[in-house]
């Protein structure tokens, strides 16, 4: 019984592929049509990629002789999903994109504007490497926002573009920490002041306000002479904007004792 029920599978998985490419070869539309739905019906009910594949196979050959047509929406929007369920995100983003353009009355707008901005959120690679997709993605997420802003997926929109910012914020900071680390301390108390203004409310704001104090005060005891006094007073500037927008910081043991060193210096400077 059971090498009977393993070869009626075998035939019907035969039959189901040669019809497959009876369909795909014929110059018919409406065959491709009905089987493409199928498929792509079937492949979001089972899971099966070769589903899918097939389903954005046989729509390829007949997209264009259904534009205009009251099936077209239905196919343009299938075309653009199985590409995003195949994890073929530079192709759903684009076919998403193409989809909102031809049909802005559709019901599936919304949805393709989302799936669209998160087709790019996929692509972002990570923070050390160029971010112009994650910069796409933001942008794409903010046009989302602003058409829907009581829209179905506002929460998780505003969530990923938050994800997004703090990648942004990373790959700034650890640039102007790079600074630090090369010991280039004039470029690095810049950077990080630059920081500071562009990116309010930043998730690495507190450790830029300690590399920018930290590097002014390497600077100003490796200075020449006639400029430690003034250096050093820029440091316990920057130390005081440390301990007031941080009191209890995860650097603050480590600033008191640099606020130490500096007042001792100071003082030692004036005596003389």
């Amino acid at each position: 019984m059971m090498k009977k029920i393993l070869l009626l599978g075998v035939c019907i998985v035969a039959f189901s592929c040669s019809e497959y490419q009876k369909v795909l070869k014929k110059n018919d539309i409406k065959p491709k049509y009905d089987m493409a739905i199928k498929f792509y019906d079937e492949g979001m009910e089972t899971g099966k990629k070769t589903k899918l594949k097939k389903s954005i196979r046989l729509l390829e050959q007949i997209l264009p002789q259904y534009r205009g047509k009251p099936q077209g929406e239905r196919i343009a929007y299938i075309f653009s999903d199985a590409h995003y369920q195949l994890e073929d995100y530079f192709g759903a983003s684009y076919q998403f994109e193409r989809f909102a353009k031809a049909y802005p009355k559709s019901q599936k707008v919304e949805e393709a504007y989302y799936k669209g901005a998160k087709s790019y959120y996929y692509i972002s690679p990570v923070y050390s490497k160029d971010q112009i997709d994650t910069y796409k993605a933001i942008e794409k997420f903010q046009q989302y926002i602003s058409l829907y802003p009581d829209g179905q997926y506002i929460g998780e929109a505003n969530e990923l573009v938050g994800e997004l910012r703090d990648k942004l914020d990373r790959k700034a900071f650890e640039i102007a920490q790079q600074y630090y680390h090369i010991e280039d301390y004039k470029s690095a108390i810049a950077a990080m002041a630059n920081y500071i203004e562009d990116r309010p409310g930043a998730k690495y704001m507190e450790d830029a306000y300690f590399y920018k104090l930290k590097a002014a005060y390497v600077l100003s005891i490796n200075s020449y002479k006639h400029l430690v006094e003034d250096r050093l007073e820029d440091a316990q500037s920057y130390v005081e904007d440390y301990e007031k927008y941080y009191p209890e910081g995860s650097h603050i043991e480590e600033v008191k004792e640099i606020s130490e060193d500096i007042n001792k210096r100071l003082i030692t400077k004036n005596q003389a």
